[in-house]
């Protein structure tokens, strides 16, 4: 193997991965980069379907620098991310599946990217292959993106380029005792600890596709390998960032992908005894980080399911998922300033629910009738405003002042409040 420092070490942790492999290993040797600025690390982890052989075979004719490793079943995609972890020599690595493949150009976008934002993780732009893939992240190309406010949170999967360096600083590894979420914890500790994470949004990167075997290991295992995921990512946000609204932007993840669809039309399909074994699993979790801070920017819907967890009222929860399975609307309720959807148990003082969960909120937790209200305000003063100039009573080009503060004027900046518009929640990975 030469002795020169590669660019990218990609790591191919396989396991029963024909004939997917074939194309995986392809698009590696496909990449417009070049040979001479990749390695490729393969570990075959106890495969019996000919997955080793292949490897040792494509090795033996790629140009690539490539090497194999093949060891015992370590039970998840942790252990042989691991082993080539040790391996990788390169100034950045990048996860690749045995499943999927990349975009001819994609190290090279990539790396050109980390080089010139200085970032030590880059994400490019994935599409899903007979299966879905997240896509609110990539509405553009980003060469720092924030990630509290920004959808890169809800992309947590190993499959990026990260900077190595970052990793053999802090001795990050795959934790190789989660069965799922192993990938979301190992991403989001770079996101927390590296500096900065670029989008790649304008060229897909990166192929996810969705076996035919059905034998993604996120589609298998019990729910409570769901709840040692969202607490074990729970508590590394909880680490990382101290109390308050980063945190609890952070924490909107673990909540909508990992802990709300524990709580949905599949808790009809289960028992009581499975209920109350979700709703204790839940019960330390809502208690440690469930704040006002998180459910107010929630959909309605997603707020009033979760408070019942909160609460321990799964005879509560039953009816709403219920009437949400349904699929009728929830009449409208208008208090005053405030607005309410009346799901199940709207104002039922045996239930116990509070207002607030039923409660219409916009994307930034604020109730969403002052947010009209205020947009109706602000409109009225506009169309005053052309009024007075068509009766000569204000000149063109001037402009309300503040009452209270000369000099200040109520020109709108094209900025919301805070310079940052909302984030969207609603996009799982």
């Amino acid at each position: 193997m030469p002795q020169n420092t590669p660019d990218v070490s990609v790591i191919v942790g396989a396991y029963e991965a024909m004939p997917y492999l074939v194309k995986c290993l392809d698009s590696v040797e496909a990449q417009t980069i070049g040979a001479d600025r990749i390695e490729l690390i393969a570990v075959d982890d106890g495969s019996t379907d000919g997955t080793g052989e292949y490897l040792e075979e494509f090795a033996a004719r790629t140009a690539l620098p490539m090497r194999v490793v093949r060891q015992a079943n370590s039970g998840g995609p942790s252990g042989p991310r691991n082993t080539g972890l040790k391996l990788a020599r390169g100034r950045y690595v990048f996860f690749l599946d045995a499943d999927d493949h990349l975009g001819e150009e994609a190290l090279e976008r990539l790396v050109a990217m980390a080089d010139k934002a200085g970032t030590d993780v880059v994400l490019g732009k994935t599409v899903g292959v007979n299966r879905n893939a997240a896509k609110s992240m990539w509405g553009r190309t980003v060469e720092r993106a924030d990630i509290y406010t920004s959808n890169v949170k809800y992309t947590l999967s190993a499959q990026k380029l990260f900077r190595r360096e970052l990793l053999v600083r802090h001795g990050m590894r795959f934790d190789e005792s989660l069965r799922t979420g192993e990938d979301a914890l190992f991403t989001l500790e770079a996101y927390l600890r590296g500096n900065g994470v670029s989008v790649v949004a304008d060229y897909v990167c990166y192929y996810l596709v969705g076996r035919e075997d059905g034998k993604q290991v996120t589609k298998t295992g019990s729910y409570t390998l769901r709840f040692d995921s969202a607490k074990a990512l729970m508590e590394l946000i909880a680490r990382h960032v101290p109390q308050g609204e980063k945190r609890d932007l952070l924490m909107l993840r673990p909540f909508i992908v990992t802990l709300l669809p524990q709580f949905g039309p599949v808790l009809l399909r289960q028992s009581d005894e499975v209920l109350r074994r979700k709703m204790e699993l839940a019960a330390p979790l809502m208690a440690a980080y469930w704040t006002p801070g998180v459910a107010r920017r929630l959909k309605t819907e997603d707020r009033l399911r979760l408070t019942c967890v909160a609460l321990n009222k799964p005879d509560v929860l039953r009816e709403v998922v219920t009437f949400l399975k349904a699929g009728t609307p929830p009449e409208r309720v208008r208090r005053w300033s405030r607005q309410y959807l009346a799901y199940p148990h709207f104002r039922d003082p045996e239930a116990g629910i509070p207002d607030a969960a039923y409660e219409v909120l916009g994307p930034d937790g604020r109730s969403a009738a002052r947010a009209t209200a205020g947009r109706l305000v602000r409109r009225a003063r506009r169309v005053a405003g052309r009024v007075l100039r068509r009766l000569g009573l204000r000149r063109p080009g001037e402009r309300r002042t503040e009452p209270g503060r000369p000099g200040v004027v109520g020109a709108r900046t094209g900025e919301t409040k805070g310079g940052q518009g909302a984030p969207e929640v609603r996009e799982p990975a």
